[in-house]
């Protein structure tokens, strides 16, 4: 670990063979961990237990980030909280694919760019308050639910290849 920067790893000793681990458990506090109707409050924890495995190339870091998200119901607009239960399972190297290994820069890795990308991807894009939420005016606005054993509507052109379809 470098000193002040509690995400700042350094690998040397880690990378020394393949396999060696090291893990990294820490409750973390990040701010701007928002999406359009829900986050993760300012001053709340995150715990994050992370197992780092050096790989042929890179270092594996396995584990999972909780912590709790605030919001409001998609429906009714009251408050709505929940718990965060992300599983990390990502790859760290030095020549990394964009969008899909995160970077091993000067023999160090960063977890906080990671954390905070798993955490906005856990966070509920439209959280309700209760399945059985009304929202704020039934009477003019009711919810209703699709039933799940209606036949999807076939476009008519498609009617001639359908029928080689079914013989």
């Amino acid at each position: 670990m470098v000193a002040g920067n509690i995400f700042l790893i350094n690998t040397v000793e880690l990378r020394r063979s393949v396999g060696n681990q090291r893990t990294f458990a820490e409750t973390v506090v990040l701010d701007d961990l928002t999406l359009a109707s829900v986050n993760v409050r300012a001053d709340s924890e995150l715990r994050v237990e992370l197992l780092l495995e050096t790989l042929s190339g890179g270092v594996a870091a396995t584990g999972a980030i909780s912590g709790s998200w605030q919001g409001e119901c998609r429906r009714c607009l009251d408050p709505v909280d929940g718990l965060l239960g992300v599983e990390v399972a990502e790859v760290y190297e030095d020549r990394p694919t964009e969008g899909e290994t995160y970077p091993i820069t000067d023999d160090h890795l960063d977890l906080e760019p990671m954390i905070r990308e798993l955490t906005l991807l856990g966070l509920p894009i439209n959280p309700l308050c209760g399945p059985d939420c009304v929202g704020p005016l039934p009477d003019e606005f009711p919810v209703t639910v699709e039933a799940e054993d209606v036949l999807p509507v076939t476009d008519p052109r498609w009617a001639a290849l359908d029928a080689l379809r079914d013989n």
